[in-house]
């Protein structure tokens, strides 16, 4: 059974987000035309799943980032992210929120999202983006499986499509 509540840590600018972008499209694009490609470890741009996140419309997947002119990822978008987590999923696959910057979580916003991590169903999936040049909230750490990735670009694919190859299978 794979954790439904990861972080993915390490400095900024190595790949954090394009990692947990394969890793999604891979998990949503299984039974779909133009899949993730395994060979070149690449998402096809065909893919459908690819586009409706591109756009922010894919019915499984939320995405949560500090706002344009704010200093912290505010109460607010925890709150719509809960409200999502709570709605059923589109064809019983995965639902995935993926929150990028989670050191920008202010007091209150990680205090919501610790209600909602704790106990998510099991078709409901936490990413959460770690810049760790800057500390996190450690009870938001202590329940989630922490990746830490201190790698350059060919690394992290290496890696990744070994996870996604060998030991993420359902």
């Amino acid at each position: 059974k794979f954790p439904n509540k990861i972080i993915i840590s390490g400095p900024k600018g190595i790949g954090k987000s394009t990692f947990a972008y394969h890793f999604i499209n891979y998990i949503f694009s299984k039974k779909e035309e133009n899949s993730y490609n395994f060979t070149e470890q690449k998402i096809q741009n065909e893919n459908r799943s690819f586009n409706l996140i591109k756009k922010l419309s894919h019915p499984n997947f939320y995405l949560i980032d500090i706002l344009e002119g704010k200093k912290f990822i505010e109460i607010a978008q925890i709150r719509k992210a809960i409200d999502y987590s709570q709605k059923t999923s589109f064809d019983d696959n995965y639902k995935i929120v993926l929150i990028d910057n989670i050191e920008l979580l202010n007091l209150y916003s990680a205090n919501a999202l610790l209600k909602v991590i704790e106990e998510p169903n099991e078709k409901l999936l936490f990413i959460l983006i770690h810049n760790n040049s800057k500390k996190i909230q450690d009870t938001i750490n202590s329940r989630c499986i922490n990746f830490k990735l201190n790698l350059n670009f060919n690394e992290s694919n290496k890696i990744s499509s070994t996870l996604i190859n060998g030991e993420i299978r359902n």
